[in-house]
């Protein structure tokens, strides 16, 4: 029996995912200019600014989906150290007088003239990296938390030096990513156990740790308490949500983005969107979020390969933890924090990496059919 490649539909991969993926992110485009048109017309005197760097970053990102789906996986295994390195040394740089960018207290940013990077993303695909190369390379490393120690080594590394931003919403991305990683790869109970529990104890240590800290709890448990000061972006956010009811007030016809809600276009794009499209709107955004979660854990799942199967499902697993904590943090769930709704948010660096990211789960999805195909073949 010979073998020979199939030509045709050899490359096509899960179009599905790669429509949802697409589609979500075009109607962030969208969004993001219904969100920031007043806000950017009173700012910058263009209604358009934040929409025209969408547009930029919706290119910019398709650009690098479609690169990245090209690489086959497996020569991703050797990127994983150095694109560790790489995010912590640029999230060191963001402490760098003159290089790191504040903003309302935190310094998140690398600024080299009117180009800003936020490494924090950058370092959640490192981390994916890095994790689903270690753990290939020798599965029984998983089976013991000695094994484990350079996940947690390097997961750490990556939370304390974007706590210190401070960044508290990013720094329990990073967290339960870290720990997903390891329920991904197959780790213990008993040592899943061992990195749990003292996780789970350090965040009321560090709440209790940062005064603000402290202040936003308490302005998540009765934001009524301070109206205008630590509940006021809470409250907002809640107008807009019952504004919207069933069906919304309609596209573009929010009224909470008239500066009452901060970061209207960014972190809290979720509160006008339900403002517009009401309740089923945002039902149907995240029956869309839902099905890029499944169709990604599905390619990890269908990989046939471990390494593959780490990658797809660790930035699946990324996607969809940032996806729920921004959804808990805009409905009061959980203690306001800055946290962008992932391919919907402004935000170019957001964007832009996480469809590399999607492209480097479509590109899986691609190079296993492609596999199969040539198995198939006679």
């Amino acid at each position: 029996m010979r073998t020979r490649r199939s030509n045709g539909a050899a490359a096509k991969g899960d179009l599905f995912f790669l429509a949802a993926v697409l589609l979500l992110a075009g109607w962030g485009v969208v969004c993001v200019y219904s969100a920031s048109s007043y806000n950017a017309e009173v700012q910058y005197g263009d209604a358009f600014y934040f929409f025209k760097k969408q547009i930029v970053g919706f290119v910019l990102g398709v650009a690098a989906m479609i690169g990245m789906s090209f690489v086959p996986y497996e020569k991703m295994r050797r990127a994983g150290v150095p694109a560790l390195i790489v995010s912590l040394v640029l999230l060191a740089l963001v402490f760098v007088p003159g290089l790191g960018k504040s903003n309302y207290g935190a310094t998140r940013w690398i600024g080299i003239g009117s180009l800003t990077i936020q490494p924090s993303e950058l370092a959640k695909l490192g981390f994916v990296l890095f994790s689903a190369g270690y753990f290939a390379r020798d599965p029984a490393r998983m089976q013991s938390l000695k094994g484990c120690l350079p996940v947690l080594g390097a997961g750490l590394s990556v939370c304390v030096l974007i706590m210190l931003e401070p960044n508290m919403s990013v720094t329990m991305c990073v967290g339960a990513l870290m720990i997903g990683m390891l329920f991904l790869a197959g780790t213990s109970k008993k040592a899943l156990a061992a990195v749990i529990v003292p996780v789970l104890l350090a965040v009321p240590a560090l709440i209790v740790a940062a005064p603000y800290r402290l202040q936003r709890l308490s302005a998540f448990l009765n934001p009524w308490a301070s109206p205008k000061d630590e509940g006021y972006q809470l409250i907002q956010s809640l107008y807009a949500l019952s504004n919207g009811n069933l069906f919304g007030v309609g596209l573009f016809n929010s009224r909470q983005k008239y500066r009452f809600l901060p970061f209207a276009e960014s972190d809290f794009i979720l509160s006008v969107i339900a403002e517009e499209t009401g309740f089923f709107g945002v039902l149907v955004m995240f029956a869309l979020i839902g099905f890029i979660v499944w169709r990604g854990f599905r390619i990890a799942a269908r990989c046939g390969n471990f390494y593959g199967y780490l990658l797809a499902g660790g930035i699946t697993l990324a996607f969809a933890v940032q996806s729920a904590l921004n959804a808990l943090v805009v409905s009061g769930c959980i203690p306001p924090t800055g946290l962008p709704l992932p391919l919907v948010s402004a935000g170019n660096t957001s964007l832009i990496v996480t469809l590399a990211g999607m492209g480097v789960v479509y590109g899986v999805s691609r190079h296993t059919q492609t596999k199969k195909l040539i198995q198939c073949t006679v």
